[in-house]
């Protein structure tokens, strides 16, 4: 702070306790609130108004930056260092965390770490989504490498020829010349309480298991990590499905069975339980019936109430 007067003593005391309590540099005036600013103002014994005579774009202030960063420790993101982060944020972050702005936190919190000054917004971007890139590549290779040739085969054909649109057999993935595409099938949600609905859940679960998905298939992935993958695979058409590279394509059309088995069984459990339910309603409606119609036939009934 020594030799710095005015507007420079001013900015440059900004630009320290801002950059000590964010990690990073205010990029304008609108960034510093007033209380606080009034508050450094005293602090250097300068008026807040002198800072609107600082230049935020100059040598001074890129100077100031640097006498700050050497100060604290702190370095400018270097192309190495972007690299780094990438790779940490791969195989620490993005394994088990698929929400970029959660990811963007974990990459400000590693910069400050390692005495980094954070990268502008954009940069941070794009090393967020090389980050998660790179661990869907990782992950998706992992899973397919536990795939045998045949369960792959079995799973490609879910979405070969499932479009509408597509003329000829769905390469396996068509039970009949009537039936829905198995991929179709398990997709679709069941409906209301009834026998034919149970028959079709019934249908549904022997699909899923006929594909023959390892049990530990996904035993290492985070649990919101392959919902977000069923989820990922439920929505899209069988013909985006097709155009994804093929460990990836693999691995979203393996979690959405997967995923859908436990559904599927848990549904044929409620509809069990329903259909029970709906049984003993009715046996004791009948029964009530039969009761009133004895009582209705019982000659002299007000005489003996």
């Amino acid at each position: 702070m020594s030799g710095k007067r005015g507007a420079t003593r001013l900015g440059f005391a900004v630009l320290l306790k801002f950059y000590t309590q964010y990690g990073r540099f205010p990029r304008n005036r609108a960034e510093l609130p007033g209380e606080a600013l009034e508050f450094v103002a005293r602090q250097v014994q300068v008026p807040a108004s002198e800072l609107e005579s600082y230049d935020w774009t100059g040598r001074t202030v890129e100077y100031h930056r640097a006498q700050i960063r050497e100060h604290l420790g702190f370095r400018e993101c270097s192309v190495a260092d972007a690299e780094k982060l990438t790779t940490y944020l791969a195989e620490h972050v993005a394994h088990k965390e698929r929400r970029p702005e959660q990811v963007r936190v974990e990459l400000l919190a590693r910069c400050r770490t390692e005495s980094i000054e954070p990268p502008t917004p954009g940069r941070c971007d794009r090393i967020v989504a090389a980050a998660l890139r790179a661990a869907e590549e990782s992950l998706t290779a992992l899973i397919s490498s536990r795939l045998t040739a045949e369960s792959i085969e079995r799973i490609v054909a879910l979405a070969a020829g499932a479009d509408q649109d597509d003329a000829g057999p769905a390469g396996g993935g068509v039970e009949g010349e009537d039936a829905p595409p198995v991929l179709a099938k398990v997709k679709e949600a069941p409906g209301n309480v009834s026998l034919e609905t149970m028959l079709t859940e019934i249908d549904k679960l022997v699909a899923v298991r006929a594909i023959g998905l390892p049990p530990d298939l996904f035993i290492d992935v985070a649990p919101k990590v392959v919902a977000a993958w069923q989820a990922r695979a439920a929505v899209e058409s069988p013909s985006h499905l097709r155009m994804h590279p093929g460990p990836l394509r693999v691995t979203l059309l393996a979690a959405l069975p997967h995923e859908r088995e436990r559904e599927i069984t848990d549904t044929l459990v409620e509809l069990l339980i329903s259909t029970v339910h709906r049984i003993g309603a009715r046996a004791e409606k009948k029964v009530t019936e039969q009761l009133i119609n004895a009582f209705k036939k019982v000659s002299g009934k007000e005489n003996i109430l």
